[in-house]
């Protein structure tokens, strides 16, 4: 693929020091996303008793009801985030053990992801001007 100035881009392989770096990155986001999807079942529990701490599974008032209800779909929903983060974390590590060759490797134009976004989503596939394409064609 050409760059802005007409020459074909180029992807040069990572050291290992950095490909280091970049695995030390990815578990330790790993191991926050884990805890945190595991402080989501810990607070909300996985019954209704468990999640208010009642001992009883009915609310005394409609509204307390309610309260009950947005807060497990709210827990939900931020173990639904984390969760897919946690598959594109995933994804990284199985990109970096299977071909550390390619590590930082764009997937769109097959040029050289920037450190510091690396550094920032070290699960990131593209550089950022393929990812603003991206984005751009998504609206």
């Amino acid at each position: 693929m050409a760059d802005a100035t007409g020459g074909q881009k180029t992807f040069k392989p990572m050291s290992k020091k950095n490909l280091a770096h970049f695995e030390k990155r990815l578990l330790q986001e790993r191991a926050r996303v884990l805890k945190e999807l595991g402080h989501h079942d810990e607070t909300y529990g996985s019954t209704p008793q468990g999640a208010g701490g009642d001992l009883s599974s009915y609310s005394f008032h409609m509204a307390d009801q309610g309260t009950d209800a947005m807060e497990r779909e709210k827990a939900f929903l931020f173990a639904s985030q984390e969760g897919r983060f946690l598959w594109h974390i995933d994804q990284a590590l199985r990109r970096l053990y299977k071909t550390p060759e390619k590590y930082g490797q764009c997937h769109g134009c097959g040029g050289e992801i920037a450190f510091d976004r690396l550094d920032a989503l070290p699960h990131a596939r593209y550089c950022i001007n393929c990812k603003q394409k991206e984005e751009d064609g998504k609206r």
